[in-house]
């Protein structure tokens, strides 16, 4: 039974995934021609016949679409039309500076989330948690741009603690100079993306303890840490699960964002130049990409939740739990009659 769940959800992760492919095919089609892309001023009728033959957009609609999907299913992204390169390669290339920024701004996100959202909730009823509850708000409402011109206004122009962009020439062959230059970009998400989080933790807190389970450990003399601990961490764990999914997606989409602010050379930058020069195959590669990575972590955040809640477990399994049967009910036999004592 779990075999079967898990062939229809990969089924609906595939259909999401197709869908989103053909809606992307349409759009970029409907939004531009990329034949001028690879003409110049003055090109002749001849020239642009040329063209759309070589990009192959001068047969039927429906024949560039079953192309389209053939390419996918073999996982060929096609030639960027700047540089001839394969978009594939170009995509596993820049990863190099976005995966490691979203993975590190998604960690300090949850290190900043997690204590400032519990202890909110926990002291929900003082002023110091009203004002870590405002300022999680005040956060999250921020845009990550604003906040990443701040500080480069702030560290790198004014107290110079910091570079205002740029990545090592070098890669990560340099690993502390890769890192520092990632410093400021890496605070810039995890501030916005923490205060998000830090709101969705509080709320999960504060529906916890107000549950029976939570009074009735705190009444057999349990500290609210152990009763938190025992029995509300594992119940509140299961709703930030799919945020937790939600805020990387968030992450990733906010590094693609920030490193056109820090002059980054990842997936951001090479999406914006692909936009400004036209070069369809480079921008769809990296929507496509984009597309696939949030897909799959709601994928596994759907199944990491059924196999931590175990009433979600059960259905993972295929088993339903049914509420025992009531107990048959027999009738009291009658109370004998009380002796008298007395002797006949």
């Amino acid at each position: 039974m779990i075999g079967r769940y898990l062939l229809r959800r990969t089924g609906l992760l595939l259909l999401a995934f197709a869908l989103a492919a053909t809606i992307l095919f349409v759009v970029l089609r409907v939004l531009g021609n990329p034949v001028f892309a690879l003409i110049s001023v003055g090109a002749t009728d001849a020239d642009i016949a040329a063209a759309a033959a070589r990009l192959g957009v001068d047969r039927p609609i429906w024949e560039q679409y079953f192309e389209y999907l053939r390419q996918l299913v073999t996982l060929d992204l096609g030639q960027s039309f700047t540089n001839r390169l394969s978009v594939g390669d170009e995509i596993m290339r820049r990863l190099n500076v976005t995966l490691p920024l979203t993975l590190l701004s998604f960690l300090l996100a949850v290190l900043i989330a997690v204590p400032v959202g519990f202890f909110a909730a926990w002291k929900s009823r003082t002023w110091y948690g009203a004002t870590f509850s405002t300022l999680s708000q005040v956060g999250g409402a921020v845009p990550v741009f604003w906040v990443g011109i701040l500080l480069v206004a702030v560290l790198s122009l004014g107290w110079r603690v910091f570079p205002a962009g740029g990545f090592p020439r070098t890669d990560w062959a340099d690993p502390g100079a890769a890192l520092y230059s990632l410093v400021l970009p890496v605070v810039t998400i995890a501030l916005v993306a923490g205060s998000d989080l830090a709101r969705y933790v509080r709320s999960a807190t504060l529906d916890i303890l107000g549950q029976q389970y939570m009074r009735a450990a705190r009444a057999t003399g349990q500290s609210f840490g152990t009763a938190l601990r025992r029995h509300g961490v594992r119940n509140a764990v299961v709703p930030v699960i799919s945020i937790l999914a939600i805020m990387l997606s968030t992450t990733f989409v906010g590094a693609v964002v920030i490193e056109r602010v820090y002059a980054l050379p990842g997936l951001g930058d090479m999406l914006l130049v692909g936009i400004k020069e036209q070069d369809f195959p480079s921008v769809q590669g990296v929507l496509l990409f984009s597309t696939a990575l949030v897909l799959l972590l709601g994928f596994a955040a759907d199944i990491i939740q059924r196999l931590i809640d175990p009433r979600l477990r059960d259905s993972l399994s295929g088993n339903r739990r049914t509420a025992p049967a009531p107990a048959a009910t027999v009738p009291a036999s009658p109370a004998p009659a009380p002796s008298t004592g007395a002797s006949a």
